[in-house]
């Protein structure tokens, strides 16, 4: 077992979309970035919503175009036993303080959850502070099943919170 620490939130006060993964994987913790797998659709799927190619800009441009359209990034556990990066490997979790972050975001919509586990850990306590939720097919290419253009099409409900 490895032990794996979460990134800090990506956010600003005018963040109105906050989207939650789980835990970063092993490709994204080598790299110190979120979503660092090649096969990871996420950032096909949220340039889909924002109409922006973010696949192909460096990291600190996606980051910053994220911003610009008002998103932020974050994950459900904020350390945690695993191995590999499986959610399912998961083991002796400490949340992210999600309620917290959320309510120090005077211009937040809504929080969408990237996957069934960071839902199931972190829905409850966003949604008990008043705050609207979705859950979102997982952009991790575990979740290889669902075709990217379904994906897709659940993904862009975010955009009516931008």
């Amino acid at each position: 077992m490895t032990w794996s620490a979460s990134f800090a939130p990506h956010v600003d006060p005018g963040t109105r979309l906050l989207i939650v993964g789980s835990l970063p994987g092993r490709e994204s913790l080598a790299r110190q970035q979120y979503y660092a797998h090649p096969r990871n659709q996420f950032w096909a799927l949220v340039g889909a919503v924002i109409g922006v190619e973010l696949a192909a800009m460096a990291y600190p441009d996606r980051l910053a175009a994220l911003a610009r359209h008002h998103i932020g990034l974050w994950d459900v556990v904020a350390s945690a036993s695993r191995v590999g990066s499986l959610d399912s490997a998961i083991r002796d979790h400490q949340p992210n303080d999600l309620a917290a972050l959320a309510g120090s975001l005077p211009a937040l919509r809504g929080v969408g959850f990237n996957g069934a586990a960071a839902f199931k850990l972190g829905a409850p306590a966003v949604a008990a502070a008043g705050i609207a939720v979705v859950a979102l097919p997982s952009s991790s290419p575990a979740h290889a099943a669902m075709p990217l253009a379904a994906k897709r099409a659940r993904w862009l409900q975010l955009a009516a919170w931008l």
